[in-house]
């Protein structure tokens, strides 16, 4: 029973951090201290490995990785974007499987690794299988840290792409973070950088992420080589955002240029052609859009963006790039056929800023509510990984056939300045 009460004093000293070595009466025998030393050497040691294994617990319980299947809905490289942004924000370990199943060429392409190594090295995380053609790879996140950073695709991979998972990982950082983009600049199954400069950017401001944007120099396919410089400035906390009411179209706007050996008038053509289209569908709005002749480029390209800004603030797009082959008037038109359906939907965003939205609702404080068209694969897939890993609630409602609701209660993420 000494013995005993001893281990529970010992207990107790160790609990209050008081360190206090056990005793022996006087009058007790050699055999009996003996024993008790022996009982109290494989006590200490039960402590002591108890507290090892409660530690070592803790610390797989804060690296338990998430499983993400890469192969679902969209199945490409937008889970990818999406699963990694939101790793690094909510400092969430991941395992992405399957990238990419179901392409002709499976796996990581240059491009997705790209992305996921710019991210990795914005939150100071650990990306593991990180390879060219890898079908699983895991990231380990850190904390986001203000700085300078650069990502080259060394192809024409588009860097529109590689903003699409940088930039909301900068929104909780602990000063202003810089990035210098190399890549394609007007890339085919992409949005232009022009759209991310003159769309995306003033949109996604009302939730409170704000950045700003220089077009050093054009890169095309196949070289790429364009480089494009960006400011994010960190925030408190993103807020919830309504816009269900387009409203009528003010103004257009927008830019048609040319790069390399074209000359100037195509872009005089592309511009004219969409401007024939959109006053077509909506006479008497003014239309401004701008000839560019780049001087500063890799490659030969050309391409248009034309935007609608509405009474309500809505900015919605239209785009198309030239290429070999391919008449500058048809470039033009596919531009302004692309602007009047997708104001002709009636929602507030167009079909490229849809999914490019979903991960600030849900890390919003509060309620947004989005009108937009029909719901595209890449938004429904935006949803399932948000919905996977923030466990915010998303409502989407089809009204029409050309016309969805999307709402959501954001979880109204906030900085962790002790992580």
């Amino acid at each position: 029973m000494q013995s005993l009460h001893l281990m529970l004093q010992y207990m107790y000293n160790v609990n209050t951090k008081v360190k206090v070595m056990p005793y022996l009466e006087p009058d007790e025998s050699p055999m009996r201290g003996l024993y008790f030393r022996f009982v109290w050497r494989r006590f200490v040691t039960v402590v002591q490995y108890t507290h090892h294994l409660k530690l070592h617990l803790s610390n797989m319980a804060q690296h338990q990785f998430l499983d993400i299947d890469g192969s679902v809905l969209e199945g490409g490289g937008q889970i990818l974007r999406n699963a990694a942004t939101l790793s690094c924000l909510l400092n969430q370990p991941i395992r992405v499987q399957k990238i990419r199943a179901g392409r002709d060429k499976p796996g990581l392409r240059a491009q997705h690794l790209t992305g996921l190594e710019l991210v990795a090295e914005i939150c100071g995380g650990k990306l593991e299988n990180g390879a060219v053609g890898s079908t699983d790879v895991t990231l380990t996140p850190g904390k986001v840290k203000a700085g300078s950073y650069k990502a080259d695709t060394k192809t024409a991979g588009s860097i529109c792409l590689l903003m699409q998972a940088a930039v909301p990982c900068c929104v909780f950082s602990d000063g202003d973070i810089h990035l210098t983009l190399i890549g394609g600049t007007n890339a085919e199954m992409a949005p232009q950088i022009d759209y991310a400069l003159m769309v995306f950017r003033p949109v996604v401001s009302r939730f409170g992420l704000h950045f700003d944007g220089e077009i050093k120099k054009r890169g095309f396919f196949p070289k790429g080589g364009g480089e494009v410089h960006l400011r994010v400035s960190p925030c408190s906390g993103l807020r919830g955002v309504t816009m269900t009411e387009q409203g009528t179209v003010t103004r257009v706007y927008g830019i048609s240029f040319v790069a390399g050996n074209l000359p100037k008038k195509v872009a005089h053509i592309m511009s004219e052609c969409a401007t024939a289209v959109i006053k077509e569908h909506h006479r008497g709005v003014p239309i401004n859009i701008e000839v560019v002749k780049e001087m500063q480029g890799i490659g030969i390209g050309c391409g248009i963006l034309v935007i609608a800004e509405t009474s309500t603030g809505c900015l919605l797009a239209g785009s198309a790039l030239g290429k070999r082959g391919k008449p500058a008037e048809k470039v033009g038109q596919e531009a302004g056929e692309m602007l009047v359906n997708n104001l002709f939907n009636g929602g507030c965003v167009d079909e490229f800023l849809q999914d490019q939205l979903i991960i600030l609702m849900a890390l919003a404080e509060g309620k947004s509510e989005i009108l937009c068209g029909p719901l595209s694969l890449h938004t429904e897939t935006a949803i399932h990984v948000a919905s996977i890993m923030t466990k915010a609630k998303f409502e989407v409602q089809e009204l029409t056939k050309n016309s969805t609701i999307i709402k959501c209660q954001g979880i109204g993420l906030k900085p962790n300045n002790d992580s």
